[in-house]
C-alpha cells in the first residue's frame, strides 16, 4: 500500500501501524483475556498481601495479580476460586466502598449456608477452609439461608477485616469478571496456577484428554 511513497513516509507509516496494532492487541487482551489488579486491603490476607503496617496487612508492597477474564465465559465458577467481580450496589452503602473486589467464592447457587462461630456450613456440612487462619476467622454466627439461583456467596479469607457477602449479600453471575491465576508482583511473591494458565493459553482441552484417572493434581494458586 505504501510502495509508491518516499522511504521516510513508508518508515513512518510502518511504525505507526506497528504501534497502533500493538496497542490494539494489548487492549483486546486486557478487555477479554487477562487483566491486572492490585490488592488494596487486608481482606484476603494471608493469601493475597496488601501493604502494611495498618489494618492487618503483612507486606511492604501490595500484591499485583492477574485475572483470567476468558475462562468464565466457557465454564461455571468453582468453589474456593479467588474471583474478581463487580460488587452489588449495596456494597457502597454498607462498606463505604464499591466497584471491583477480589474475594473467594464460597457458596454456589441453590446451596444452603450458615455460619457458626466463624465456620461456614454448606448444606449442613462444615466447609474445609485451610486458607483461613484461626486468628482471622472471627466468631460470626448466621442463620441458614439459600443462595438464589445464578448468585454466589463471596467471602474474604481474612474474615475479621473483610466486607463481603455477609454484609451486602450474594453476587450475580453477570458480575463475575474472572478468576485470579497469578501473582506477578512483588518478585518474592510470584506464583502461578498451572491449570488457569493453561486455560489462558488455550491448551486445557488436550491436557484434560490425556489426564488419566488417579493422576496427580496440578499446582494450585494459594
Amino acid at each position: 500500500m505504501t510502495e509508491g511513497l518516499p522511504r521516510p513516509w513508508r518508515v513512518a507509516i510502518d511504525w505507526i501501524v506497528t504501534i497502533v496494532g500493538a496497542l490494539a492487541i494489548v487492549l483486546a487482551v486486557k478487555a477479554w483475556v487477562v487483566n491486572p489488579y492490585r490488592i488494596p486491603s487486608s481482606s484476603m490476607e494471608p493469601t493475597l498481601h496488601c501493604s502494611g503496617p495498618s489494618n492487618g496487612c503483612l507486606a511492604r508492597f501490595s500484591d499485583r495479580v492477574l485475572a483470567n477474564r476468558f475462562s468464565l465465559h466457557f465454564r461455571e465458577p468453582r468453589r474456593r476460586e479467588v474471583i474478581v467481580f463487580d460488587t452489588p450496589p449495596q456494597a457502597q452503602a454498607s462498606c463505604g466502598a464499591g466497584g471491583t473486589f477480589v474475594k473467594r467464592l464460597i457458596v454456589l447457587p441453590g446451596e444452603r449456608w450458615r455460619m457458626e462461630n466463624g465456620f461456614v456450613y454448606v448444606n449442613g456440612k462444615r466447609l474445609d477452609e485451610r486458607y483461613v487462619q484461626d486468628s482471622r476467622r472471627g466468631a460470626d454466627t448466621r442463620e441458614e439461608e439459600r443462595v438464589p439461583a445464578g448468585h454466589f456467596v463471596m467471602l474474604g479469607d481474612n474474615r475479621t477485616q473483610s466486607c463481603d457477602s455477609r454484609t451486602w449479600g450474594s453476587v450475580p453471575r453477570a458480575n463475575l469478571i474472572g478468576n485470579v491465576f497469578a501473582v506477578y508482583w512483588p518478585p518474592n511473591r510470584i506464583s502461578l496456577s498451572v491449570s488457569a494458565a493453561l486455560v489462558v493459553l488455550g491448551v486445557v482441552v488436550p491436557v484434560r484428554r490425556r489426564r488419566r484417572r488417579g493422576a496427580g493434581s496440578s499446582t494450585r494458586f494459594r
